[in-house]
């Protein structure tokens, strides 16, 4: 198994490192396009390995050459978020760079699996699913993992129990309009709302859609990057060891939940060929009109692209 993270900032250095403790493949390559950069924190990890006890092989480089027949391809690259700024202020910078990316390294390994962290998350898939010419299964953007397991958080910080025991649901785009949905979300199988009032779950999802911001308004100099690398590493981690896992995942729908031509967050089964099957829930007519807003959303920004 080759797995290569493209951009050796915050999130794509930390997603290898997980990549590699995990031991998820013998090889994990780190691109970036400035020079000495992923060399120095490759190299760094791969010094670790002796003690951590792990046979995974770390290369940093600036060749999309040594990429090359890579079963897995995450994509970091990209400009990160600051103070003032929407996720969607990062549009056009980053649509750019994630299709000169995307280009490069599917030409270099033609059958992988792309996973795109990259923002405006949705819109960015969108761009790599179009410019690689992958088939949809192959191409998934990491949202819903990283919005959930937000939920999950603030969720066990308020009732004071373990994050293990709180399971969530986050729908729709990695943004404003993203939908939480506190009737599939649950406390060792009690729904949410039989343990909180509706103003404590309003208060909640609104933390979760504006998690992101919080960080970013925290550090001040950049965003997110330990939980959305997990988040990352949660979804490789499905695929290399076929678990099957039903995770919240932005994919090109083509019909489902009454959605065309458009890349949205939904539950999804992943596997090993990528997304295995598209998990369509029933949802009341507030959750669905939540969902295609959101979805429209989406499509406003995708309209703005040149690719």
């Amino acid at each position: 198994m080759k797995i290569t993270v493209i951009g050796a900032g915050n999130v794509g250095a930390t997603a290898a490192q997980r990549l590699a403790d995990k031991e998820l493949a013998n090889e994990v390559v780190l691109v970036d396009v400035v020079e000495g950069m992923p060399q120095g924190k490759g190299l760094d990890m791969y010094e670790a390995t002796p003690v951590e006890g792990m046979d995974t092989r770390v290369i940093g480089t600036n060749s999309y050459d040594d990429t090359a027949n890579s079963d897995i391809i995450v994509i970091t690259a990209g400009i990160a978020r600051k103070p003032g700024m929407s996720r969607d202020d990062l549009q056009s910078t980053n649509a750019g760079i994630v299709k000169s990316v995307t280009e490069q390294a599917a030409a270099k390994s033609p059958n992988a699996i792309l996973i795109v962290v990259s923002n405006p998350l949705d819109v960015m898939t969108y761009v790599a699913w179009k410019v690689s010419g992958f088939p949809r299964h192959r191409v998934m953007g990491m949202a819903g993992v990283l919005d959930s397991a937000r939920f999950r958080t603030f969720i066990s910080m308020e009732l004071k129990v373990s994050v293990e025991d709180v399971s969530a649901f986050v729908l729709g785009g990695h943004g404003d309009s993203m939908v939480p949905l506190p009737r599939y979300s649950t406390v060792a199988g009690i729904p949410l709302p039989d343990l909180m009032d509706q103003a404590t779950i309003d208060r909640l999802v609104k933390r979760t859609r504006d998690g992101g911001i919080e960080i970013v308004n925290f550090l001040k100099t950049g965003s997110a990057y330990y939980a959305p690398s997990s988040a990352a590493v949660q979804m490789v981690e499905a695929i290399v060891k076929d678990k099957k896992r039903i995770l919240p995942c932005a994919v090109w729908l083509q019909g489902e939940y009454g959605m065309n031509d458009v890349v949205v967050g939904v539950p999804i089964k992943i596997g090993k060929k990528g997304m295995e099957e598209i998990i369509q829930i029933k949802l009341t007519a507030d959750e669905q009109a939540a969902l295609n807003k959101s979805a429209a959303d989406v499509k406003a920004n995708m309209a703005k692209l040149n690719i």
